[in-house]
Order: structure tokens, then sequence, then C-alpha cells
């Protein structure tokens, strides 16, 4: 009796163990990217360190390629049934934080495609764009592979792969991103507003059409609807300030980019994500969904 096939032999193992230290950064950042999921990536690479204990790799000769293919392969099946879910979730939906700074506890490869904002951008594409878009410009696979994951004929990959890029970088042309020294100018001015509870410091700090989003997930108590403008933005985290007091509230790096971090009673309460242009919050995003938080 058995659940599987039988691992292979122990010289595979330890060939295998050596090498997937190398690779399960690329592993989990495929995963992570196509899922916007932490929980959901680590489940991936599990499977994947699973499938590749059990396999004959004698005859692949690019290790890294062969274990983020059956990534993408594993993350576009979890893909096409979460956009179902999605549709019932309770309030605004936004990817899990993910750590990337030094003290980060799952190594990642970093760069723009983890912040929340390229996430949510990816949201909007279909799961085949996205996988295409995620596989060839971010992975740097060529279109053959790319077909092979998403079962299509090459050409028809290089669309999918068009489509997705074009929205992609139609959503980058209209956001000039912050310097690392803005956002930490403007994060740190804005925690010290918030501490405050200055409602005209925030105010200041807020682009006038900057909108709120909160990812509560029926989990935790926030708004259900997007709220817009600075000020109403403002007023309503000063009410949610005084509500919901922070014991502390640190600049951390989530998705390669500083954010802040809430902690209450010892545990992690949001974490926040920015969107800044011309040193105002135009986008102001909180995750509290507990489920989302658990890995932080």
């Amino acid at each position: 009796m058995g659940d599987g096939p039988a691992p292979g032999p122990p010289e595979h193992q330890d060939v295998l163990g050596a090498e997937w230290e190398t690779h399960r950064p690329a592993v989990f950042g495929v995963a992570y990217r196509l899922l916007g999921s932490v929980a959901d990536a680590e489940d991936v690479a599990q499977d994947v360190w699973l499938r590749a204990a059990r396999a004959d790799l004698r005859a692949v000769d690019d290790l890294r390629a062969w274990l983020v293919t059956v990534a993408a392969r594993r993350s576009y099946d979890i893909l096409k049934s979460a956009r179902s879910r999605r549709e019932t979730y309770v309030g605004p939906w936004l990817p899990e934080p993910l750590l990337t700074g030094p003290d980060a506890s799952v190594p990642v490869l970093v760069d723009e495609s983890v912040s929340a904002a390229l996430l949510l951008v990816m949201e909007e594409l279909s799961p085949p764009e996205r996988v295409a878009f995620v596989l060839h410009d971010v992975f740097g696979f060529e279109f053959g592979r790319v077909a092979e994951v998403l079962d299509v004929s090459v050409p028809n990959a290089r669309q999918l792969g068009s489509r997705g890029r074009r929205q992609v970088v139609k959503a980058r042309q209209a956001v000039v991103p912050a310097s690392r020294a803005e956002r930490e100018r403007v994060l740190t001015a804005f925690r010290a507003a918030y501490e405050a509870g200055d409602l005209a410091g925030l105010v200041e700090l807020l682009h006038p059409g900057a909108v709120y989003v909160t990812d509560g997930g029926a989990k935790a108590f926030a708004a259900r609807k997007v709220i817009h403008g600075g000020e109403r933005v403002a007023e309503v985290m000063v009410r949610v300030g005084r509500r919901w007091r922070a014991d502390r509230i640190d600049l951390v790096e989530v998705g390669g980019e500083l954010a802040l971090v809430f902690r209450r009673e010892g545990r992690v309460y949001s974490v926040d994500t920015v969107e800044i242009a011309g040193g105002l919050i135009t986008a102001y995003r909180r995750v509290i969904n507990p489920d989302k938080l658990s890995h932080v």
C-alpha cells in the first residue's frame, strides 16, 4: 500500500536536496505571482518537491525550468478554480502580503512583479494571460514551453502573452513609481500623523482622489466597499485609529516595497501597502483578514 510512486534512490534525494534549495525561490516565486497567496504558493512548492523526489530526473537538462514548469501547471489549475471563489469573496480582495526584506522567512525572487499594485493588475488578466505573462516576461521562458503549460498552440501562447503584456504596460505607464527614499519619507510622516490622530496631517499626505481598500474577508471588521477621496479616507483612518489603537507601527519591506505593519496585543493586526505619486498617497490598501496574516 502507498499514496504515490516510491521516492527515488537516496543518491537522487541528496542531489535533489542540494539543487532544491537553489531553485525553491523560483518555484515559490512563480506560484506566488500567479496566485497572490503565500499559503497557496507554499502548498505548490511542497507539491513540486514531492513530485521531483519521486521522478527520474536523469534526462532533465535544466532542472530549474522543469521545476518552475511543474509549479506553473499546478498554479494554473488552482488559479482557474480560485477565480470562481473570489467572485463570492466578502468585500475587496487583496493579495496576501509577502515580506521580502532581510527579516523575510520565505526566500523569493524579488522584482516589481511581486508588488501589491502589479499583482492587482495581473488579477485583471485571464488565467492563461497571467500564466503567459509571468512565464515569458518575468521568468524568460520561450513560448514553446508556455504553450505546453497552457496546452495551447505556440501562436496562441504568444497571443496570450501579448494581451497580458499590453494590460500590464498600460497600467505601468499610468503610474510613476516612487523612489524608496520618497516612500520612506511619506510613510514615516503618515505613521506619525496616524499615531497622533492628526486629521489635517493625514489629509496633506493623501491625494484628493485617493482610495482606501480594506480586505477583511468577513474575518475582521472592514469596509466592504472602496472609500474614495482624500478627506474621506483621512476621516475613516482617524476613526479606525481611535477604535483599534496599534501598539506598534513598523516600516517593513512587502513585495519589494516599503509598507506599514500594525501590531496589537503582540500580533500583526494589518499590513498596509500604498501607491505614491508626486509625494502623495493615491491608494492605501490594508489587509486585515487574519488568514492572510498568519505567515507574517
